[in-house]
Order: structure tokens, then sequence, then C-alpha cells
């Protein structure tokens, strides 16, 4: 395995000494907590708002405004800029970062602006507002921005639920036409199922509108015949028709929208216009981002397949077995002894490993991978280990726990998924899959599905699917599970998904898309759970907070190359 140090690159600060001798405090003893405590306070991805640059104009010089960018707490302060150390989860502070250039038209920073109105951050999520923003970065073709609106259609946030509307959007950021194949199969397969429940709505509200007039001739044929009418059913008249009032607004809405529907499906997929602040309708190529570092160099080969470059691929394996506060597991070393080989005999990976590691080690590591990954490059991202959850402000936040972490609720050693997510983003890879066998592991991602994923797997060959997907980002969740409980043990040595997981990845002989691994390893794990009388059901999503462009992630066996 090629060796990549993860050293300390923090010390002390004097003044921990000092306060501790102040206090009667042993001097190692507050050392040691400090520089716990400096470590992860630096390692945490923040909005950074760096200084403007001075230029010089002829005999003139000037300073450019201050410029928003996400990095590391050490990076931010390395660099001279400006960060909130505390309440990072107030949206109000993230905003005061990013909305100047938000405002001054940089799609990038509108998407930022979109983020975290639609995250909420510590207040109630506004999807309104989300979607006005990510429609201003998607009117200048901003490819993240694009996706993120498609999410919104796809789940009904802030716009009324629209598949097919939320399709159109991916296509966008796919970067396909409307009338491509692949687009156009996995839309007439929405806009059908649409026409199906929609067509189910009017007939289920005719009926019970029907059912409702029955009942209400009844009763007023038995008032009319009455010379002394109850109060109890005149009261029942009225609720009825109101009821029925009711269901026909319904029933009508749903027979408007049925209308609606195009009789062929491209004709409903014209690309969605969206006006720029200017009014104009714009377009423009994404901007590189800050941060143009010097990768570090490692022994890794670039891989291809057939005449195009799929970049160096790259894992970070972490496994928590051994538990100093909990119980311990049984499986997680030994299923990353199997991927090790794995991937790098039969994929070619470089891979870094992290056994029963603590807080500090884990963080580190992924912190780390940014000055060993480029821009082209491949990340797999594999957790096994002990998760919980947590519910803070109303919402569930995941964790990965580290072998020193505590019981719960003390979760001062916890890894929280909102610093996995922060790394993903900040890491310069094209492509990132993160694989977690974990309780409670779906919770890293709150996103949709694929809209393009079909039971039987994407509908095209896999040179067309790679030079499409190619040029994307990614940033994608294979999760044991969702927001429940997973099985530690069942296959063997390993993880009844492990075991899955593992076995699909060494029988496999040919390119594989991670949708196509998904539905492999979901049919194997549901069976042997059930077998075990268990219920798991591992999920595939993307990571929409850490920049997911529509891209994919491809495993291609080296005798392929």
């Amino acid at each position: 395995m090629p060796a990549v140090a993860f050293p300390l690159r923090l010390a002390l600060l004097i003044i921990s000494s000092l306060t501790a001798l102040a206090l009667g405090v042993p001097v190692a003893v507050a050392d040691s907590a400090m520089a716990g405590y400096q470590d992860v306070e630096a390692l945490h991805v923040v909005d950074c708002l760096l200084p403007g640059q001075v230029r010089r104009l002829g005999n003139r010089t000037y300073q450019t405004p201050r410029r928003p960018t996400r990095t590391t707490a050490a990076d931010c302060r390395i660099r001279g800029g400006e960060y909130v150390a505390y309440d990072r989860a107030d949206y109000r502070s993230a905003l005061r970062v990013w909305m100047p250039a938000a405002e001054a038209g940089d799609a990038d920073a509108q998407v930022s602006v979109g983020e975290i109105f639609e995250r909420g951050l510590g207040d109630e999520p506004n999807y309104e507002a989300a979607k006005i923003w990510y429609e201003k970065a998607a009117a200048q073709g901003n490819t993240r921005a694009q996706f993120n609106l498609g999410t919104l259609y796809e789940q009904g946030l802030g716009v009324p639920q629209d598949r097919v509307a939320a399709l159109n959007w991916y296509r966008r950021a796919w970067g396909i036409e409307a009338d491509d194949v692949i687009f156009a199969s996995a839309a007439e397969r929405e806009q059908a199922e649409l026409r199906r429940q929609l067509e189910e709505a009017v007939a289920e509200k005719e009926a019970q509108i029907n059912l409702l007039n029955r009942r209400l001739t009844e009763l007023q044929e038995q008032l009319s015949r009455s010379t002394h009418a109850s109060t109890e059913a005149q009261g029942e008249a009225q609720m009825l028709n109101s009821l029925i009032a009711q269901l026909r607004d319904q029933r009508d809405q749903s027979r408007t929208q049925l209308n609606a529907l195009p009789d062929e499906v491209l004709a409903g997929t014209a690309t969605p216009a969206v006006a720029a602040s200017d009014g104009s309708l714009r377009t423009r190529q994404p901007t590189a981002t800050d941060g143009a570092d010097a990768v570090r160099v490692v022994d890794a080969q670039v891989q291809t397949y057939g005449d195009l470059s799929l970049g160096r691929y790259f894992a970070l394996l972490i496994g928590n077995q051994n538990y100093s506060s909990l119980e311990s597991l049984v499986t997680p070393l030994s299923d990353l002894q199997r991927a090790k080989q794995i991937l790098e005999e039969r994929y070619g990976f470089t891979v870094f490993v992290i056994e029963d590691g603590d807080n500090i080690e884990v963080m580190r590591a992924i912190n780390d991978l940014y000055e060993v990954i480029g821009e082209e490059d491949n990340l797999l991202l594999f957790y096994a280990g002990h998760g919980n959850r947590l519910t803070t402000g109303g919402a569930e936040i995941g964790y990965w726990l580290p072998s020193n972490a505590e019981r719960p609720p003390r979760n001062t050693f916890w890894v929280a998924n909102e610093f996995v997510t922060g790394h993903l983003s900040r890491i310069r890879a094209k492509r990132i899959l993160v694989v977690a066998d974990s309780c409670y592991a779906g919770l890293l991602s709150t996103e949709p599905s694929f809209l393009l994923v079909g039971d039987d797997g994407p509908q095209y060959s896999n040179m067309d699917f790679l030079k499409f997907k190619l040029g994307k980002r990614s940033r994608l969740l294979l999760s044991s599970g969702g927001d429940q409980p997973v099985l530690d043990e069942g296959g063997g040595n390993h993880s009844v998904f492990a075991r899955a997981f593992l076995d699909e990845l060494e029988q496999n002989d040919r390119l594989m898309p991670s949708p196509e691994l998904f539905l492999r390893v979901r049919n194997r794990v549901t069976e042997r759970a059930a077998e075990l009388a268990f219920e798991q059901t591992p999920e595939f999503k993307t990571i929409k907070a850490a920049g997911h462009e529509v891209g994919d992630f491809f495993f291609v066996p080296t005798g392929l190359r």
C-alpha cells in the first residue's frame, strides 16, 4: 500500500500552558486537551472571506473586493481570511460571506446562496428563495444549479412536484439534447407514470363525489318529507356539500394537470427558460474554483478506457471495529482488508487505510486528501463502523463514530456528516463515491435517488455513458441502509452489505457504473437480510451539498484498459 503521512500541522498555543498554570491544571493534561480541540477546529470546512487583492494600474494602487470560498479553518487563517469560529450553522453568517458576490452575478456564489437557503443552516429551509438563486445561476449555464433545480422539482420543494421537469433539468446539467434516446426513454417512463397517477386520481375523486352525491340526495329526500327537519340532518347536508366542493376542486386540479400533459413526450421537454438578473438569457462555462495549490505527488497512474482518460483512482478505507466506550463490532477490519486487496489488485486503486481511528485520525485523513487528489481524479471513501444520529433543531443529524466515541448523547468525538460533506465539496476530485456501512448511513444525504436509473439499470452503451458523464462532477452515496440500524454480521467474515459490495466488485469483469453496482448490491442485501428475518435496503443518492453535477463513478478492471 502506498504510504501517505497525515502529519500534525498545528502547534499548541503558548496561552494554553499559561492558562493551565493559572488554574492549577497540569500543563501536560491541558496541552493534550487544547491540542485535540485545535486539531478538530482547524480541520472543519468554513465559509471563508479572503482579503481582496492589491493591484496596480499605472501609478494607482487599489484593492479588489473580498473573495468568498469554502476551505478549512486552518487554511482560511493562513491566507488571512475571515470566518465565523462559532455558530457556524447560523445561515446569516454564511450569507454574509456569499451574498455580495451572488448579487454581483457570480454563478458559483449564487449556487452557494441557494444551498444555504435550501439547507436552512440552523433555521427553517426556504425552498422558494433557493429556487430563485438556483435559477439565476442556471441561466448562466451553471450545471450544479441546474441539477439542484431538478432535485427541487423531483421532491416538490418550493415548486409543484414534477418529475418530468426534474428530468429536464437533469438533462440540461448532464449536457444532452432533448431528443437523445437516454433522456427520451426516461422522460417517457416518468410521463407515463404521471399520466397514470393523474387518471387514477380523477377516477378516485369522481367515485367519491358520486358516493357523497347519492348520500346527499337521500338526505335531501328525507328532509323534504319531514315537517320538522333536525339540526343534525341539516348539519350533515352542509358538511356533504362542503366535502363535495373540495373533491371537485381536487378532481379539477388533477384533470387540468392531465390535460396539460403533451401527447408526445418531447413536446413537453423544451429547455426551461430562466431569465438572468438583467432579463436576458446568458450562458457561460463554470469558472475555476479558488485553490490552485500544488497536488502532492503520489505514485498513482492515470487510468484509461479505450481512448478516454479516467484520471487516477484513490480510496480511503476507514474501519472502526474496536471501541473504547462502545460495544465493539466483528467485521469492519475484515471488510477493509478484503476491500484493499480487490481495489488495488483488480482495479488499480491507490489505497489508504485507517483502522480503529479516533476522531482526529479520521478527520485528518479526510482533510489531507485535498493535498493528494487532483481535479480529474476519482475517490472512493469507504466507512465501516458504528453510526448514530441526534435530533438538533428539528433536524436529524447523522454521525460516524470513531474508536474513541463516547456513548450517546455525548457526541464530543463523533464525526458529523456535515464535516464529511464539507470536505467532499472541497476535495478537487472529479468523481467521488462514498460507501457507508453503518447504522443511519443514509442520513449522509437526504436527496432523492436517480430518476435516470430504472430497476433494470442504464439503457445505453458504456462508451456513450462515459462520454456523457466523464466531464461532470459526481458526489454519490451508496449506503448500507437508510435512517435505521443495519446488520453487522451475516456475510461470513463481513457484514451483509460489505459482502454483497465486495463480491460484486470481485466478480465484475467489465466497466461498471455505480448505479449498476447499486442495483446488484441492493438485490443481494435485501434477499440475504430477509433470510435472517431482518429488513435492510441499501440506498443510492446524490450528495448535492457537496457539489454534485450529474456525473457518475466507474469501476473498470485493469484488464480492460
